[in-house]
């Protein structure tokens, strides 16, 4: 399915009602998208303002478990936030460009910085379950693209440059502040597939021969359509496992587990993350 003509009026609606909701003047400065197991960081937030997206005008939601369905607004280290708690997948049956709508919605706002976390399999030497990759490039193999069909030219242009999709500069403050809470960083090549079956072994040593060092089924729809608004991306894998013919066999509970197992850490990165903007 692709997207509508014209696509902003859809998402003008989803952000004014947002803007509508938000105690003024505390537009969010940095919008998080929260991946499998990750929504913790919202139990950080000051004062915050909870809404399920199913009270959101035109916003797509999840079915999957882990991904709660539900935007945060309020304040981490004094700066004012958004988070999204879940996401949804072209896996579900969402069309690409409705995947990446959150995203859009989330530009809209007017923040200064998107930052997209996931949960992935670890592919590059030296990784375990429990460390966390900062997303340098991707590699695209999910076989679509959300900017597909019709371009609505008030979003953003045709063609796009994807030269500097993971902004340089956001990926300066994240390795900044992975020193400043004493956590290891690996910083890497991102592949999504489709899913929602796991890579086979065979398809984790093609990734690995084309430069990728973790994988999973997510984000890069967020990423390019943020981009696309001229919006800078940061992006952050949890890795949760080693992916298919690295280590033990692989299921969703376990993804879950070790999410939940480094929550402290990855909350306290993103926290002094967030502190930069200060």
């Amino acid at each position: 399915m692709l997207p509508p003509a014209a696509l902003s009026p859809l998402v003008e609606a989803s952000a004014s009602t947002l803007q509508t909701l938000l105690p003024q003047p505390a537009t969010p400065r940095v919008g998080f998208i929260l991946g499998s197991g990750l929504g913790m960081l919202v139990e950080r937030l000051e004062a915050p303002l909870t809404l399920p997206y199913a009270h959101i005008p035109n916003f797509p939601l999840s079915s999957v478990e882990g991904h709660a369905g539900k935007l945060v607004f309020g304040h981490l280290r004094g700066i004012p936030v958004v988070a999204m708690q879940g996401r949804t997948h072209a896996y579900e049956g969402v069309a690409p460009w409705r995947t990446a709508f959150a995203a859009r919605v989330l530009c809209r706002l007017g923040i200064e910085a998107l930052v997209l976390t996931n949960a992935a399999g670890g592919m590059g030497p030296q990784m375990q379950p429990g460390d966390f990759m900062a997303i340098v490039d991707h590699l695209n193999f999910s076989g679509a693209n959300p900017l597909t069909g019709p371009n609505d030219e008030s979003l953003g242009p045709r063609f796009l440059d994807l030269t500097h999709l993971y902004c340089p500069h956001l990926l300066q403050r994240m390795r900044q502040a992975a020193k400043a809470s004493c956590i290891p960083l690996h910083e890497g090549v991102y592949a999504m597939m489709a899913g929602p079956s796991y890579e086979t072994p065979a398809e984790i040593r093609m990734l690995r021969l084309l430069g990728a060092q973790a994988v999973g089924m997510s984000t890069v729809y967020e990423a390019l359509a943020a981009h696309h608004m001229g919006t800078p991306v940061a992006a952050l894998s949890c890795i949760t496992n080693l992916a298919a013919g690295l280590g033990p066999m692989l299921s969703h509970s376990e993804v879950s587990q070790v999410s939940a197992l480094s929550s402290s850490r990855f909350c306290a990165l993103l926290e002094n993350f967030v502190q930069s903007f200060a």
